[in-house]
């Protein structure tokens, strides 16, 4: 899964990172550093779609959990179609969850170690991982193996997000305390 994760999308942040650092201008926080958090930052959003399209993926014959971790539990994929698996399935589950909240907490570190006058790229990196964590919130809190019910933040809370991250943005304390702050008012 993590190789997945990294082929998929680790390697976008990858190069993301190097096309920012080659074109935009102002100083540049340690490269090696960055290009690190931006691995972890794409394999961060892979593993949220990954965790939150659990049930549907199922449904049509894809499963990304690899059957080591399920065989562990003494389940396999096919038992992942049964949300009575739910119990057994769920502390695996909970570490998937933690380690996609890991790596999006490394996308942050990217996010605010990039120069202040980066607005834009600061902004557009913001957004993806404040509704990525939004979402790690909800997928921990609700069931996740019925494929009936798709676990989402709804487009208010998108919007929410959205407008905190750029009235606070002037704010530079406030601006790097939102993914602290998603939950409160």
């Amino acid at each position: 899964l993590d190789y997945y994760t990294y082929r998929v999308a680790g390697c976008v942040g990858k190069f993301w990172t190097h096309m920012c650092l080659a074109h935009l201008k102002g100083p540049t926080p340690d490269a090696n550093r960055l290009v690190e958090n931006g691995i972890r930052f794409g394999k961060g959003l892979q593993l949220v779609n990954i965790l939150r399209d659990l049930p549907l993926d199922l449904r049509q014959g894809r499963c990304y959990v690899p059957s080591e971790e399920l065989a562990k539990l003494k389940l396999d994929p096919l038992d992942l179609l049964e949300v009575r698996s739910e119990a057994t399935f769920r502390p695996l589950y909970n570490c998937y969850l933690d380690r996609a909240r890991g790596h999006l907490e490394a996308g942050w570190e990217y996010t605010i170690s990039l120069p202040s006058n980066w607005r834009r790229v600061r902004l557009a990196c913001s957004w993806p991982i404040l509704i990525g964590l939004a979402t790690l919130d909800k997928l921990r809190h609700e069931p996740i193996l019925d494929a009936s019910r798709r676990i989402k933040i709804p487009r208010s809370e998108v919007r929410r997000i959205l407008v905190r991250s750029v009235l606070f943005y002037p704010f530079k304390k406030r601006w790097e305390r939102l993914p602290r702050n998603l939950t409160k008012g």
